[in-house]
């Protein structure tokens, strides 16, 4: 018996909707992450981009345990002298609350070419709303993994 090896034609994507309201931002980020390096899919390879595209809504609404909302920092540099910013987890949510997830979503993935293809197929929105009906996302239950 032959060892079944997937080929980057044959891998097939679908679509995931995940709701983020009520939910813990590490425990909802390793789910996503999952979904989008494939690694629910019994033809996972580590070495091929076979996940699947994953529509985060309701990122404004997500929990976090702890006093991380004041304590945790955000820090970005604009390359110039001096130009350290910081931001806590609260203004952050406040501002952009997409860029939470992805954050904490892309600290998840590979940090190589392989985990810059796989976080471009999450699509984040801060409310209910997506414009992504057309591709028919199937709905991600709480608490578990999705199973193929």
């Amino acid at each position: 018996m032959k060892t079944y090896a997937v080929k980057a034609n044959e891998i097939e994507r679908g679509w995931w909707v995940v709701d983020a309201s009520g939910q813990t931002l590490g425990r909802l980020s390793t789910r996503i992450a999952t979904l989008l390096e494939g690694k629910h899919k019994p033809t996972w390879s580590p070495h091929l981009d076979s996940g699947d595209h994953v529509v985060v809504i309701n990122a404004a609404q997500i929990r976090v345990t702890g006093n991380k909302l004041s304590q945790k920092t955000y820090y970005r540099h604009s390359n110039y002298p001096g130009g350290l910013k910081a931001e806590t987890l609260d203004h952050l949510l406040e501002r952009k609350p997409t860029l939470v997830i992805e954050r904490a979503v892309w600290g998840m993935l590979p940090q190589n070419r392989l985990g810059r293809a796989m976080l471009r197929k999450l699509k984040v929105y801060p409310g209910p709303d997506h414009p992504h009906q057309a591709q028919q996302p199937v709905a991600v239950e709480t608490g578990e993994a999705p199973t193929e």
